[in-house]
């Protein structure tokens, strides 16, 4: 009896201090995943491509099931790459020389309504002509591609590559209809960020037609080469950004941070003209050869987009992604759009996003996004079950915003409780966000309930022993009376 209490007693203490190890790795892992202030972290393809470098791979995107492919050039590399959790697909071309076919097709001579972008899944550089490119330039431009090798597809596509600005019925610029993007700010000033092609610098905003008070100027900005601009919204124009994107219908969707998107995935994009759509991305570092002129760096998706649609924010997962920028098609018919990635808009202008950081605070209604035709007010709330803003993962809820300003400087007096949600995601409060995050996973809880555990099993070990100890004592006490 003795000796299986003492065995008893060994194995709490082992499993205590065992217990106190696995949760101080759970607690060290939580705290390392935490989002700092440099933003979200490095999906796992790019961290991969960055590691084991261009010349042993060619880009990485998200499978059918969601699991990150990425593509290499040897068996070590393939090696690597599962051992790190992803899948391998060994192909023939790097990315080195995938870029450098898309520098030589750069290089050559210019052809209006074109526009190439690297397609990782099929390991090449794919040129696109529009319904513009005539037989000479497109005889021309396949010529350059055979220079080039088996690592460019040569491809028509219907309708032409324009930008998504709307001259006929002007809801912002006195010239022009664009959209919207996103609140950013300097740590001083309040701007909106959208598309440099929308208007030069020194262009005037208004929230509608007819208005006497700008809603703000244009001060800095590019277009061609990169498609993206800052405007500074005006003094008479109430200081309320937010973290919240408008979709339209009065809902709204959080946004946390920015990324830049991954091959494969599933995006969202909301516009003036047309509301939000989904799609998917199909390339990176696309070049594009307006009629006004080329941009290069850009994410080409499966989103439709119209005249209007111009500057709109691409989102998913809650975080900025893009600015729409160009494309063919149109929403019934279907089409490809081009978007200017934001975090290198922001990089190039000195900005950050407002709300999301903690900046400013959320105290506007629908923040920035799009405004609906007219300039009605946009205000955030919950989307309803069957909306494609709900559809990746559930979405997450938080809490909404109130009463304030929205990018189109309507005055929101709709509700102030309102939820944003869909692919966004909030902090909540309450008891069961509070239960919710110590079961989390992800987070310290679970760390530090194992370590509770453990350090009880301890207590309970000792008070065995002196339980023990002391009935031992006692013993020895009677026989000596």
């Amino acid at each position: 009896m003795r000796h299986a209490r003492r065995t008893a007693r060994r194995i709490t203490r082992l499993a205590a201090v065992g217990g106190l190890l696995c949760g101080s790795l759970l607690v060290t892992r939580a705290i390392a995943n935490e989002p700092g202030a440099s933003g979200p972290p490095v999906p796992m393809g790019e961290r991969l491509v960055a590691q084991l470098g261009a010349a042993r791979t060619a880009g990485s995107w998200l499978g059918a099931d969601g699991r990150t492919v990425v593509a290499v050039t040897d068996a070590g590399a393939a090696a690597d790459v599962r051992r790190a959790g992803a899948r391998a697909e060994v192909v023939r071309h790097s990315m080195r020389d995938l870029r450098s076919a898309a520098a030589t097709l750069r290089a050559a001579p210019r052809v209006s309504g074109t526009a190439w972008s690297m397609d990782y899944g099929s390991n090449e550089v794919v040129v696109r002509a529009d319904s513009t490119v005539s037989a000479s330039d497109w005889s021309r431009l396949a010529g350059v591609a055979r220079t080039i090798g088996g690592s460019v597809r040569m491809e028509r596509t219907r309708g032409t590559f324009t930008t998504r600005v709307d001259g006929a019925s002007p809801i912002f610029a006195s010239d022009g209809r664009c959209s919207a993007g996103f609140d950013v700010t300097d740590g001083r000033d309040a701007f909106l960020l959208t598309a440099g092609h929308c208007g030069p610098v020194g262009t005037t905003w208004f929230a509608r037609p007819g208005d006497s008070t700008p809603l703000g100027t244009t001060v800095s900005g590019t277009f061609p080469g990169n498609d993206f601009s800052l405007v500074r919204y005006g003094d008479g124009v109430p200081r309320a950004q937010s973290d919240v994107v408008a979709i339209g219908g009065g809902r709204g969707v959080r946004i946390t941070g920015a990324a830049d998107p991954v091959m494969g995935q599933r995006v969202f994009r909301s516009g003036s003209t047309t509301g939000l759509h989904s799609g998917r991305v199909t390339g990176l570092n696309a070049t594009v050869n307006y009629p006004e002129g080329t941009v290069t760096g850009l994410v080409q998706t499966t989103v439709c987009a119209e005249p209007g649609d111009s500057g709109g924010p691409l989102f998913a997962d809650g975080l900025a992604l893009g600015l729409t920028s160009g494309g063919n098609g149109n929403c019934d018919a279907g089409g490809t759009t081009f978007f200017q990635p934001v975090e290198a808009a922001m990089t190039a202008l000195g900005v950050r996003l407002a709300g999301a950081s903690g900046d400013d605070g959320p105290e506007a209604g629908a923040g920035s996004g799009q405004a609906r035709p007219g300039g009605g007010d946009v205000a955030p709330s919950a989307p309803p079950a069957d909306s494609e803003a709900g559809a990746p993962g559930g979405g997450g809820t938080g809490t909404g915003v109130g009463t304030g300003t929205n990018m189109g400087g309507a005055t929101d007096t709709g509700s102030d409780t309102g939820t944003a949600s869909g692919t966004g995601t909030a902090s909540g409060t309450g008891p069961i966000a509070a239960i919710s995050r110590v079961v989390d996973t992800r987070s310290v809880g679970p760390g530090l309930l194992v370590i509770g555990g453990s350090l009880i099993a301890l207590v309970a070990a000792r008070s065995m022993r002196s339980s023990r100890l002391s009935r031992r004592e006692r013993g020895a006490w009677s026989s000596g009376m």
